[in-house]
């Protein structure tokens, strides 16, 4: 049984990211972006050097908790662990060599959807033929697929082949974005997620594709940076916490 009393044993910084990454993990789940127990989102726990929260393994992404977050280190050692419960060994791996290399990502997503899966398996990658795909122009880094991500020796590439990009796709596996705050991850997951998706009904159609000049590529990528900069994430982010507040308000808990 979880002992939820942790969350008045904590800095209102922690309880204020776990609240966010147990909503992350709920919306996941609304969006049907989950693949059963399997994918995985981190946050790094403020005020506090090295350490992170994921979500306890084996749990449905419907039912996390913020106090089924596991709080672990970069080398993958328990650091507090409420839930009493396992943490993905793939999850730890990946999570943690971003964390590490990149002191500017708060939160790191990984997911494992049919439209990403699709795309990752495409020798184009993501092709620039829509405004959400547009985002990404230019900006997204691509790791080749080595087998389950159990081995240290892949953290190095993996941080390369990301390099300072907030999106990558993990080729024949799925895809994984970072964010400064967990608004910012869920921002780039959902926009690539939805990019793949109009990407795989694009080719399936089988017409002549048409993309937009490179200038204009461009210009959009820029134009979308801007909006995470006006913090237009966090408008949404809030629209999106007003619909799982009513419907799944244990969240919390």
């Amino acid at each position: 049984m979880l002992d939820t009393s942790v969350l008045e044993n904590i800095s209102e910084q922690e309880r204020a990211v776990r609240y966010d990454l147990a909503a992350f993990y709920r919306l996941l789940a609304h969006f049907r972006m989950t693949d059963v127990i399997d994918t995985h989102i981190s946050a790094r726990v403020p005020g506090e050097h090295g350490v992170f929260l994921i979500n306890r393994y084996g749990v449905l992404f419907e039912h996390i908790r913020a106090s089924d977050l596991i709080k672990v280190d970069y080398e993958g050692n328990v650091v507090q662990d409420v839930a009493r419960g396992a943490v993905n060994k793939a999850g730890l791996n990946i999570h943690s060599a971003i964390h590490a290399a990149r002191e500017d990502v708060g939160c790191v997503v990984h997911t494992h959807t049919s439209a990403g899966i699709a795309v990752s398996a495409q020798d184009e990658g993501l092709l620039p033929m829509s405004q959400h795909a547009l985002k990404f122009y230019q900006r997204i880094g691509y790791h080749d697929y080595e087998g389950i991500a159990l081995s240290p020796s892949e953290r190095k590439r993996l941080v390369t082949d990301l390099g300072p990009h907030r999106a990558m796709i993990l080729r024949n596996h799925g895809l994984l974005a970072v964010g400064r705050t967990v608004q910012e991850a869920f921002n780039q997951i959902y926009f690539l997620e939805r990019a793949c998706q109009a990407q795989v009904l694009a080719v399936r159609s089988g017409r002549k594709l048409r993309f937009p000049p490179p200038e204009v590529c461009e210009l959009t990528a820029r134009q979308s940076q801007a909006e995470l900069d006006q913090n237009l994430d966090v408008l949404a982010w809030n629209a999106l916490l007003e619909l799982i507040d009513k419907q799944m308000p244990e969240y919390r808990s």
